[in-house]
């Protein structure tokens, strides 16, 4: 299967063409960037594939089946629907798009075209977070009433300045870069409930006075400080479903020396705390006895997953947990959450 990964950046380089190199039904054809020399070093690197600058001459080609798409977030409505139309599978990485509108757009298009679109929610294909979602569904933690969401980082801005922090190219901060994760996997695991109401809170506090921004260390940068920053470093919020209720704290930028990542599942028999990225912790009762452990499994990579489900899934037609009509709804939440702040009132969605 011919391959076309279009943005040649950090999270290409790092996730999704070394999967494709492992999957020996994949071949990467073209390495596409708007920069040359990043197109080109991946070229050299890897050692197949021809470097290109205009992404439409992969999508001119009828050799190439699939698409992924790791530009920047305003790119990814374009390119992808550029792509379905010209009978190609998309990966999309997340999110879908800046806002809910774009996203609604992207998956309107799937349906006229049929071809495939996920989007790179990549912890659905986490064993970890699946084996969280067996022990729910197993009836483990009984009826799980309330989620609670942290992302928070002490001074985590990236690239101060550049296309993170610019509202018009990424659509949002913190919330759409991390909460997106951390909300999807909240979905996921409790079953992708409907969503009913949204009220958050979203802040632009400590970023926008960025020669003033002090820091340890920056992904993404170094700073442009001639550039932007217009999006959030702080977000809280809080979602009722038809499942559970979430709440959820996230930064980027905090002033409190704090690292808390993690999700807690609480039900009425017992609960789990996701550290994320990393292992969980059952809580529970049995025989009278309050017991907590941790599992041990053996962890494959999540992102090599999510490649071979997607390969795998072009050949055989199967719908993926990652597919456009089932995550579509975190774009909803993250939209509803910036509505909110912005109207300082709690947006209904369903009933």
């Amino acid at each position: 299967m011919k391959v076309a990964v279009i943005g040649c950046g950090t999270i290409a380089n790092a996730a999704h063409i070394p999967s494709y190199m492992k999957n020996p039904e994949a071949e990467i054809k073209y390495f596409c960037d708007i920069i040359p020399e990043r197109a080109e070093k991946a070229v050299k690197e890897y050692g197949c594939g021809t470097a290109i600058v205009d992404y439409h001459a992969a999508l001119a080609d009828p050799e190439i089946e699939a698409v992924s798409v790791c530009t920047p977030n305003d790119m990814h409505p374009v390119i992808a629907m550029d792509a379905l139309r010209a009978g190609k599978n998309v990966l999309c990485e997340k999110p879908a798009a800046r806002t809910y509108a774009e996203a609604l757009e992207m998956q309107k298009v799937q349906h006229e075209t049929g071809k495939v679109l996920n989007i790179g929610v990549v912890n659905r294909f986490n064993d970890g977070v699946n084996r969280i979602k067996e022990y729910i569904d197993s009836d483990r933690l009984g009826n799980i009433h309330h989620v609670y969401v942290s992302f928070r980082a002490h001074r985590s801005i990236p690239g101060l300045g550049g296309a993170f922090t610019t509202k018009a190219i990424a659509g949002g901060g913190a919330l759409i870069d991390w909460g997106v994760h951390y909300l999807d996997i909240v979905m996921y695991c409790c079953g992708d409930p409907t969503v009913r109401t949204v009220t958050g809170e979203a802040f632009c506090k400590l970023g926008k006075d960025m020669e003033s921004y002090v820091y340890k260390d920056m992904w993404a940068g170094p700073p442009k400080y001639d550039g932007v920053y217009d999006v959030d470093d702080s977000v809280t919020g809080m979602i009722r479903t038809s499942g559970p209720v979430i709440t959820l704290n996230g930064a980027w930028a905090q002033n409190i020396g704090a690292e808390d990542r993690y999700i807690d599942f609480m039900g009425d028999k017992g609960g789990i705390r996701l550290q994320y990225g990393k292992e969980f912790t059952l809580y529970t009762v049995e025989n009278g006895a309050l017991v907590e452990f941790t599992p041990q499994y053996t962890s494959r990579d999540m992102f090599q997953n999510e490649i071979d489900a997607f390969v795998d899934c072009i050949k055989t037609g199967k719908k993926l947990p990652s597919h456009i009509d089932t995550v579509i709804v975190t774009a909803q939440m993250m939209q509803a959450i910036y509505d909110s702040s912005e109207q300082h009132k709690e947006i209904v969605l369903g009933s």
